[in-house]
């Protein structure tokens, strides 16, 4: 089976400096890395309705690059940064989550993936508060 890497135009970096694919396409299945909210010159936006946002359009860039679009989604796991405390009556809980399940629907509008979504402590870099990672199968 063929491996094509995808590499939407502006993240080039990604697999340049820090070694890895925004997305690889096997087949018919695009496996697309966790996507965050950073804009094009890797700075961390701010605003969390903006953070989510700019999270779904890098995913949206990736797929486009391999010819797919949301519709062709068929799983999502997104990274939650919460704060971290809990206890046996007060559970974790993901911050925010009534905003995010509006934008996301912004995004998937027709055909809906499954979906997983995980708090964590943290991301890769403090100020991320979203990864959203996610496969489609393309047709054809």
């Amino acid at each position: 089976m063929s491996r094509e890497v995808i590499i939407p135009e502006g993240m080039e970096i990604l697999y340049e400096k820090y070694h890895y694919c925004p997305g690889i396409k096997v087949g018919n299945t695009l496996y697309i890395s966790g996507q965050v909210g950073r804009d094009d010159n890797l700075q961390i936006v701010e605003g969390i309705e903006a953070q989510f946002v700019q999270a779904f359009e890098n995913v949206k860039k990736v797929l486009s690059a391999a010819g797919a679009t949301f519709d062709d989604v068929v799983e999502m796991i997104t990274y939650h940064v919460t704060d971290g405390t809990s206890s046996s009556q007060q559970p974790v809980t993901i911050p925010h989550l009534p905003l995010f399940i509006q934008v996301k629907d912004r995004y998937f509008v027709d055909q809906f993936p499954t979906w997983t979504g995980i708090g964590v402590t943290g991301l890769s870099t403090a100020g991320l508060i979203v990864e959203i990672k996610c496969t489609a199968v393309l047709e054809g």
